[in-house]
């Protein structure tokens, strides 16, 4: 399957149906008046997220999609029936933008949340709303009204916890392979991996936490070289990022360097990136003496001033990943459980505030 993780679409809504002009006429009874009836109202285009779409590839081909228009009202004031709306399933994480306005439409982050992106049109009335002491036999009615147009740019932005950022051949892939069931190819040419791949890390039968691992970046990223600036967006939405370097690059260059350019990238791309948590994990010590790895590392963290958590690890071998798993655990734990005090104390405000308005303190 194809990893797309935009899509242009064109959206619209079904147009409301005509009210009808239409009169009584039954034996018996003189003078029956207007008896025409509503039109219904035009389907509305909705988008819902879906847990079980990874991707947006089936909006490759189909680009154009409307909704149900709303039918004419009959005699007898009977209401024509509405256009039934029009329910397109959607990734979760996928973000709504019109491009013709560039207006935020909307982002949907759970399974089964609804959007509205085109609204249909409200319906026609008919001759009977227009009776009056002076006008009894109105011969007057409105059309429905046209539905919402509008075209739509889809963007997928993967949820994760945890986002892996590195060069091509940093062993990201290595890493999610090693503590995930995520396979993704790994081998020792640059961009191996060509679109993300998620991971569901599972640190015990009751704890887990969903790992992201997106194509290499290079030095020049954000002028559009290579393929991983593409891809950053993905990491917008994560709690926190592994910063993956090889510690014993096959070409000798300095790892030091390796980090400077991600982190020069990363600053192009997004202040707000470059702000989010950031651990280092030194991968590939396998590859050198123990000692010889571990001069490297300090050297490594002396010089480019690290002062965050720094894992020694070899993502191949399994060596050091385990600790780094529980203590990724612990992590977002923490900042769950932050994040629910905080809630709860802007609830508490908020009650606070709404109880002195309506007692006027």
């Amino acid at each position: 399957m194809h990893f797309v993780d935009e899509a242009p679409i064109y959206v619209e809504a079904g147009k409301g149906g005509n009210g009808i002009v239409a009169f009584r006429r039954e034996k018996f009874i003189p003078f029956g008046g207007p008896n025409g009836g509503d039109g219904g109202d035009g389907g509305s285009v909705i988008l819902q997220a879906d847990r079980n779409l990874n991707t947006l590839v089936d909006f490759r081909y189909t680009k154009h999609f409307k909704a149900q228009n709303g039918h004419s009202g009959m005699g007898q004031q009977k209401t024509g029936s509405a256009g039934e709306d029009l329910v397109i399933l959607v990734p979760v994480g996928t973000t709504v933008t019109d491009t013709d306005t560039l207006e935020f439409l909307g982002d949907l982050t759970e399974h089964g949340q609804k959007l509205v992106v085109a609204q249909g049109g409200r319906h026609g009335l008919g001759n009977t709303h227009f009776k009056s002491s002076r006008n009894r036999t109105p011969r007057q009615c409105t059309p429905g009204e046209a539905g919402e147009e509008r075209n739509l740019m889809l963007e997928l932005k993967v949820l994760a916890d945890v986002g892996l950022l590195g060069l091509p051949n940093a062993g990201k892939s290595s890493l999610i392979s090693a503590v995930s069931a995520a396979r993704p190819k790994v081998a020792n040419y640059p961009f191996t991996t060509l679109y993300p791949n998620l991971g569901v890390v599972r640190v015990s039968p009751e704890s887990s936490f969903v790992m992201a691992d997106i194509p290499g970046l290079i030095e020049g990223a954000a002028e559009g070289a290579g393929l991983g600036i593409k891809f950053l967006k993905h990491l917008s939405r994560t709690g926190l990022l592994l910063h993956v370097v090889d510690i014993a690059p096959p070409d000798e260059s300095d790892p030091v360097d390796s980090i400077r350019i991600i982190e020069k990238e990363m600053e192009k791309y997004s202040d707000e990136l470059l702000g989010k948590e950031r651990w280092l994990v030194l991968n590939k010590i396998d590859l050198l003496p123990a000692e010889e790895a571990q001069a490297l590392c300090d050297r490594i963290v002396e010089t480019i001033g690290w002062s965050g958590p720094v894992y020694r690890i070899s993502a191949a071998q399994r060596e050091g990943t385990e600790q780094l798993v529980r203590d990724i655990s612990y992590a977002l734990e923490a900042k769950r459980q932050a994040q629910f005090a905080a809630d709860d104390a802007e609830a508490v405000a908020v009650a606070r505030r709404q109880v002195e308005e309506d007692f006027d303190f």
